[in-house]
């Protein structure tokens, strides 16, 4: 467990899980017809997503660097009754993610739902912070919804559809030792606004989920870097911990449809109470 883990840990769980899982009964099955596509769906979010999705009907394309996870993914939606093709894929490459776009739109179908949920993160002191690190937790995190953006956006075009980027409530506030995720998910949440701008009149939806702390294996990662400052991770705490990755999941899911016909542009915070 990371030091961040140690001290944020709080009334997410299994209960959580439960509750959504119960809710989700009542939403029904908002994406039949729909073919969603989900980065990151190996594991965290992006996982739960893709569960989603699929259990309200869609026929989901999941992506994910990390192959083995990926399948992983494939085969419980799968066990539980959904529809899910996983395809490897490098969000960084302009190549994988056109040929991967191009093949999932042959095989599931034109995507009408975007979930941009693949990230990177981690705590380092900014001056010594490798460049290498800055430019990879950028191309992550913003360039690569970007790549897949623009290689879906002629299906969304023609069919209408829905574009959900996951920033961060560090795109709202600063955190210390986070410069570079900070200066990354900042700019998903303007570029998603840009696009919600550019694509208002054309059918095309653009919103933002930015979550606060989330229980997933990506944060259980991060560490402190040397002389870090505890005191300033306590500014970023909220008194009800963690969230769960589903319940951050069925926020994109209603986002994403077709109950939030009038929101684009929109920025929907779910880290309990911390950008109140």
């Amino acid at each position: 467990m990371s030091p961040i883990q140690r001290v944020t840990l709080g009334q997410g769980g299994a209960e959580h899980d439960a509750a959504n899982a119960a809710i989700g009964s009542f939403t029904g099955r908002r994406f039949v017809d729909k073919v969603a596509v989900v980065t990151g769906a190996g594991s965290g979010i992006g996982r739960a997503v893709a569960t989603r999705l699929a259990t309200e009907g869609a026929r989901v394309a999941a992506l994910d660097v990390a192959a083995d996870n990926l399948a992983a993914t494939v085969k419980d939606i799968a066990e539980e009754g959904g529809s899910a093709t996983g395809y490897p894929c490098d969000v960084t490459s302009e190549t994988s993610v056109n040929e991967t776009v191009a093949a999932l739109a042959g095989e599931v179908g034109p995507p009408t739902v975007v979930c941009n949920v693949a990230g990177i993160g981690g705590f380092y002191n900014t001056v010594d912070m490798p460049t290498e690190r800055w430019e990879r937790i950028l191309a992550v995190n913003l360039t690569g919804p970007f790549l897949v953006c623009r290689a879906t956006l002629p299906f969304l075009l023609e069919h209408g559809g829905s574009i959900v980027n996951v920033a961060s409530n560090t795109a709202l506030m600063g955190q210390a030792y986070s410069a570079a995720y900070c200066a990354s998910k900042a700019g998903l949440l303007m570029f998603s606004k840009a696009l919600a701008a550019e694509y208002l009149a054309r059918g095309v939806r653009v919103n933002v989920v930015a979550p606060g702390g989330v229980d997933t294996p990506l944060i259980g990662t991060f560490e402190l870097p040397e002389g870090a400052d505890f005191k300033e991770l306590r500014k970023i705490m909220t008194p009800m911990g963690f969230s769960t990755p589903s319940e951050i999941a069925a926020s994109i899911a209603f986002i994403a449809s077709d109950e939030s016909t009038y929101t684009t542009g929109a920025v929907l915070s779910v880290d309990g109470g911390l950008t109140i």
